[in-house]
């Protein structure tokens, strides 16, 4: 018996049948509305309005004043689960007192990213925690547990895990599409995902913008396939932003809305984000794919149960008994404390020949110089500072403020046009500087530029403007009173913003030089593709909302007052040691949208180092960035370098300390550093194993490998123990600190093959063409452990590996293999600084050839290609291949594959049009496709060829030839 009336209120029954019961008493109308990003209240069963939604990266963001973390790469930098699980609670704690003081806050948060950093050129780089599958799941559990919680039936948030699946290019975003091949998918992407989903902290997912094999992810059946056989909890699927329009909008993979909101819905999709606030437009989609039988009723209340569920795990309709409802943890001491040691744990020490650590003397100058020197820089997913340290503020307070000196090493310049001199008009009345985003916006791209400051003009008192160059002609240009020029709505110019920054960046500009004038250039604003223009009312980018073209443009003279060479070299000369503090922007080269151009350090910024190294050879490089660098010289040339990403509201103080040496530095990279752009593939090519990326399979030898790092003590690897117990491996080292401080080292575990077994078939060459057996990794990681060690200090690590993390993907079996033979194990302090090794044996039977009688052969269960993508067989599933470029052909290459006593021939089920070829033992053959009915219509054309044994088999593919599978024809079916 119960004394509730309505079931769905009993905190006594279970969350499932108090979900069916409120489902239940839900009108279809009710019910549908659920389904967008803002559910409405349902006022007479006493139900408030739910919003799906709240950014929780690395900390509150769109909300105003909040704790602001490092950067998640910096957290992946840190290499510490059990630190960034006290992040999680940290970050949950403060969206719950955040929630207490706005109820616009959402409990539902979308963190965190667990995109593999496959490409150091993507554009969100920042938002990832490495390019390791292992690393990224152990980060992406602890902060998610973090932010769950340790209560066994409520949660504190509701973490949403970024971005299902295989997206790393900002690149035509919501039309490219990633070509996945199986080992790949099972190997890499779905790993980084599978971890955190398993551990059940996790509430649900969002598709990624982009396709995987042709196949928008919001229409993906791997979300069904894959993703929910992971775990019996009910997980919620949110659409990203405006994503479910861009099935027929951008990508015309449907023809109507109704469609395509059905097919996104039948997929797995629960929580339509799409039109900001207003949901009449999706929910009308919704009854329209109704009305023409398009979805039933039954895939509504699928995705309602879902969305229900999670709001009872948050403790919604049990206020009294959530233990987080009263939660009210916001800018606390140990909030404050956290984060500096989070900023303090994510530098990584690059390089040191015994400069570092520089610890304060009497009289020892220090040079801070650079153009990050007094920034503290956040990013599009960063809350509102409450606490500000710039390197600047951290070495003064550390060093003492008279032995610092500082030069940010800007060009300063100014501007001359045929009006006189750009001019910045003094503002009448004190100015507003209230930081951007400070009041909170659930949507700040919504936020707009100040118009209350008078445009620049032209006059007799020249403006002195500080001119950096971001990287690829990309100016920002910034007054003596540190506002940038910026563009509002009304298409003026001024000097009005403290930082770059918005959704559309209104801070950046463009020199072009005019043909014909001597050093004229004309101002293009990069955000408006507007030319700056000065007229009697003001300077302007736009009149009436036209942007102004090169013909209306002003014609601008820049004359240098200083260059910021000259600058940081005479500082430089008069201090004992330099720091030069380097990197990018967040909003500027390298961001959401835009994806970086070269892993090359601006050309500006690349004089300053040089310049301080010219006048002080003791000259340190700190690199502030969201995303590796190519420093090739500078790591030459230079006796220390480090880096660290952005790294919250503690960064200066926390490089202070490590430069001091009161933190002996142990963060280690979580991707590789690469020497340059030749050694990086296609922005879009996804196989990692055939283009040979990450550290994974990379060749070539980086500027520092994945997992670097040094400190300011010496670690030593000793009594190294291996054995295979049953399923696990467990494997036991000694790690001994061997220095003078206490420090922290983290210890990496590797695993390999020995050698490859014999009967593995045969697979992809290194240079993704046939040869060889099949192309495992170089070294894989299964194990890290961040250790903080005493002078002399010893301890044992164990670790306890799944066997299984000894296996690959094999597209001969389609299933996971451990292949039975010798194992390398490596143990030591980055993936090439290998200490220790030991073999073990795995006993078991080999899986042997290709089983092509029984099996057949999917077209994407290749072992090598060449010039082929991966496309989608049907709307609904499935996988082909076909050319990668219509101006050349396709190549396929499939290993060992048994024909056993004999076929007669080959059958192939393909659609479009062209010839395909097949090579195997030796016999050639050609058939040609007449294209019939679309990409989708597929047939089969079978032609002799007489196999024996275990063979290799080659298809080459020309023209709009999509391949699906290949099939055997018995020898009796054509006797």
């Amino acid at each position: 018996m119960t004394d509730h009336p309505l079931p769905f209120r009993d905190p006594q029954l279970s969350f499932a049948r108090r979900t069916d019961d409120l489902l239940g008493r839900l009108t279809l109308d009710e019910r549908i509305a659920m389904l967008h990003q803002f559910a409405p209240a349902v006022e007479r069963l006493g139900l408030g309005p739910f919003r799906t939604g709240q950014e929780a990266l690395h900390g509150v963001a769109w909300m105003g004043p909040a704790t602001v973390f490092p950067q998640a790469v910096g957290l992946g930098a840190t290499w510490n689960d059990d630190l960034v699980r006290r992040i999680g609670e940290a970050v949950g704690d403060e969206v719950r007192a955040k929630r207490a003081q706005d109820d616009r806050v959402g409990l539902n948060v979308w963190a965190p990213t667990v995109n593999l950093l496959r490409h150091p050129l993507w554009g969100r780089g920042e938002e990832g925690y490495s390019e390791d599958p292992a690393l990224t799941s152990a980060i992406a559990v602890a902060y998610t547990r973090g932010l769950r919680g340790d209560d066994p039936r409520y949660w504190r948030t509701a973490p949403v895990l970024k971005h299902w699946l295989a997206h790393n290019n900002e690149t035509d975003r919501d039309t490219a599409s990633s070509s996945v091949r199986p080992r790949v998918l099972h190997e890499y992407d779905l790993r980084a995902f599978r971890g955190a989903v398993e551990a059940g902290a996790v509430a649900g997912v969002m598709p990624a913008y982009n396709l995987v094999n042709g196949r928008p992810n919001h229409v993906s059946p791997l979300l069904e396939q894959h993703l929910r056989s992971w775990t019996d909890q009910p997980l919620v699927v949110c659409s990203d932003a405006g994503a479910p329009s861009n099935l027929v909008d951008s990508e015309h993979y449907f023809d109507t809305h109704a469609e395509a909101t059905a097919a996104a819905l039948k997929a797995g999709v629960d929580s339509f984000t799409d039109h900001g606030t207003d949901s009449s437009v999706m929910t009308g989609r919704i009854r329209d794919a109704l009305a023409e039988g398009l979805l039933d009723e039954k895939d509504i209340d699928t995705a309602v149960r879902r969305l229900l569920a999670m709001r009872f795990a948050l403790g919604e309709f049990d206020p009294e008994l959530d233990p987080y409802a009263r939660t009210g943890g916001l800018d606390t001491e140990e909030h404050r404390a956290l984060a500096l040691e989070a900023a303090e744990q994510a530098v990584v020490l690059l390089k040191n020949e015994g400069l570092l650590p520089l610890a304060p003397e009497e009289g020892r100058t220090v040079a801070v110089v650079g153009l990050l020197a007094d920034a503290c820089k956040l990013d599009w997913y960063s809350g509102t500072l409450m606490h500000r340290s710039t390197p600047l503020d951290g070495i003064r307070e550390r060093y003492g403020a008279e032995n610092v000196l500082f030069t940010e090493g800007v060009d300063r310049i100014r501007l001359k046009c045929s009006g006189g001199w750009l001019t910045v008009p003094r503002a009448e009345g004190a100015p507003n500087g209230e930081a951007r985003g400070a009041e909170g916006a659930l949507d700040p791209a919504l936020l707009a530029g100040r118009t209350d400051l008078p445009p620049l003009t032209c006059g007799d008192e020249p403006a002195e403007l500080a001119l950096v160059d971001w990287g690829d002609g990309v100016l920002t240009l910034r007054t003596d009173e540190g506002l940038y020029l910026s563009v509002a709505d009304d298409g003026f110019v001024r000097a009005s913003a403290d930082e770059p920054g918005g959704w559309v960046v209104q801070e950046t500009f463009r020199l072009e030089a005019v043909e014909g004038h001597d050093g004229g250039h004309r101002l293009l604003h990069i955000g408006t593709g507007g030319y700056v223009s000065v007229a009697a009312d003001g300077a302007k980018v736009a009149v009436s909302g036209e942007k102004i073209g090169r013909e209306g443009a002003t014609v601008f003279v820049s004359e240098t007052v200083e260059h910021g060479a000259d600058a940081v070299a005479r500082v430089a000369a008069a201090a004992d040691t330099v720091i030069v503090v380097a990197g990018n922007d967040p909003h500027i080269n390298g961001r959401e949208t835009e994806d970086r151009t070269t892993l090359a350090l601006p050309a500006q910024q690349d004089r300053l180092w040089r310049a301080a190294r010219a006048a002080n050879p003791r000259t340190v490089l700190v690199l502030t960035s969201a995303y590796p660098y190519a420093v090739t010289d500078a790591a030459q040339a230079l006796p220390a370098l480090l880096w660290t990403a952005h790294g919250g509201q503690a960064a200066g103080t926390a490089l202070a300390r490590v430069l001091a040496g009161d933190v002996s530095p142990a963060g280690r990279l979580p991707q590789t550093w690469y020497a340059g752009d030749d050694d990086l593939p296609g922005l879009l090519d996804y196989d990692i194993i055939g283009s040979r990326q990450t550290y994974l399979y990379f060749e070539g030898t980086p500027l520092f490998p994945f997992g670097h790092g040094l400190g300011y003590a010496g670690f030593s690897y000793s009594a190294p123990e291996a054995e295979v117990k049953g399923e696990l491996l467990r494997v036991g080292l000694t790690v001994t600190n061997d220095g003078t401080i206490a420090a922290d080292e983290v210890a990496q575990l590797y695993v390999r093959g020995a050698a490859p077994s014999q009967a593995a078939p045969v697979g992809e060459g290194r240079t993704g063409g046939p040869g060889g057996a099949v192309d495992l990794p170089r070294r894989k990681l299964v194990g890290h452990r961040r250790l903080h060690l005493a002078p002399g200090a010893a301890e044992r690590v164990e670790f306890a590996v799944p066997v299984a993390e000894l296996g690959h993907w094999s597209v001969a079996h389609g299933r996971w293999t451990v292949e039975p033979g010798a194992y390398e194990i490596l143990a030591g302090a980055s993936s090439e600084d290998i200490r220790l090794t030991a073999t073990v044996t795995v006993e078991g039977e080999a899986s042997g050839p290709r089983p092509v009688l029984t099996r057949g052969l999917e077209a994407a269960d290749y072992d090598w290609q060449r010039d082929t993508e991966i496309v989608d067989r049907a709307k609904t599933e499935g996988d082909s291949v076909t050319p990668a470029s219509a101006d050349r052909p396709g190549e396929l290459g499939f290993g060992a594959c048994d024909f056993g006593a004999g076929v007669a021939g080959l059958a192939f089920t393909l659609a479009g049009a062209g010839s395909l070829s097949v090579t195997a033992d030796g016999q050639s053959v050609q058939l040609q496709a007449e294209g019939e009915g679309g990409p989708y219509a597929y047939r089969t054309l079978t032609t002799p060829l007489t196999l024996q044994g275990v063979r290799e088999l080659r298809v080459r593919m020309e023209g709009t030839v999509r391949l699906a599978r290949i099939d055997v024809v018995p020898a009796k079916e054509t006797a």
